[in-house]
């Protein structure tokens, strides 16, 4: 990725629905050379698609709960089986395989208390599992979907 890629993935970033017009003007280049550098980001996977993000509160999604996963079971067939029961659970936003002591990261979305307590029974239900631990967020500060774009800086040289 040049710096003109960096510039239309930034821009992408902070809001997908500027017009193309838009964003070629903000990169400097016409629209054909610029809807081209897009659609080459799309099938490269730099971009993997475009979402409208909404508030969860908005929707009655309140209660954002972090579950941390211990199991004793390490076999790919038993990941496999886990991994596809898990995604498959709608209130499960993020699944992260971790290292460390804990094998399993979710972040999960509900309306309240009583909707994790029926998830919570439906993930220990699906297999054998270690230890499950629920961290319930007390407040949002920040969240973002936008990764940092860095630039190409050259070193600085010490004297």
């Amino acid at each position: 990725m040049d710096a003109i890629d960096k510039k239309i993935v930034a821009l992408l970033q902070e809001d997908a629905s500027l017009s193309l017009a838009q964003i070629a003007h903000r990169v400097g280049l016409s629209q054909s050379p610029c809807w081209k550098r897009i659609q080459r980001l799309e099938k490269s996977g730099v971009i993997l698609k475009r979402v409208a993000l909404i508030s969860p509160e908005s929707i009655g999604m309140g209660l954002t709960v972090f579950v941390s996963i211990e199991t004793g079971d390490h076999s790919s067939a038993w990941l496999s089986k886990f991994a596809s029961t898990v995604t498959a659970m709608p209130e499960v936003m993020e699944f992260h395989r971790m290292a460390g002591d804990i094998d399993y990261m979710l972040r999960v979305a509900v309306p309240d208390m009583q909707a994790y307590d029926l998830f919570y029974k439906k993930l220990i239900d699906t297999m054998p599992l270690k230890n499950v631990t629920s961290r319930f967020s007390m407040e949002r500060v920040k969240s973002t979907t936008a990764y940092p774009i860095v630039s190409d800086l050259k070193p600085v040289r010490k004297r």
